[in-house]
């Protein structure tokens, strides 16, 4: 999911909930990258996602169907390890390496219906950023 301008790699098991926050992330205004997959490849000091060509705007909406929708492509700025399992206080989120490049990733349960705000501030207080000026304490509504 792309959410003002950075990547959100949303990963889980099967069923955890990855379409469904990222379809409650596009009602926000966030843009799909890609569902079940996307291609990532280093450009400069970032890792940046883009659709993966095979499936490029196509969402599986579980008992709705494939649909297809928009997509863009974005610099990598924070995981999220979707889990029941998450812990409720996170001070730090830990270190994942993605093509030889140390990002953010941050266990996170998907459940309730605040999900979709909980990753955006998740993406604002936790995500990797270029510069200082991208770093906000508040998450972007309605960018894409």
């Amino acid at each position: 999911m792309a959410i003002g301008g950075r990547a959100l790699l949303i990963e889980g098991v099967p069923g955890s909930g990855k379409s469904s926050l990222a379809l409650a992330l596009i009602d926000r205004g966030a843009t799909l990258i890609g569902d079940d997959g996307v291609t990532l490849e280093v450009r400069g000091a970032a890792v940046c996602a883009s659709p993966a060509p095979a499936t490029a705007g196509l969402i599986e909406l579980r008992n709705v169907g494939i649909v297809s929708l928009p997509t863009t492509e974005a610099p990598v700025a924070l995981v999220l390890d979707l889990r029941d399992d998450a812990p409720r206080f996170v001070e730090q989120a830990d270190r994942i390496e993605l093509i030889d490049r140390s990002l953010p990733r941050l266990a996170f349960d998907p459940r309730g219906p605040a999900a979709a705000v909980r990753a955006e501030y998740a993406l604002a207080l936790h995500g990797h950023t270029e510069s200082a000026s991208q770093t906000a304490a508040q998450p972007s509504h309605g960018t894409g």
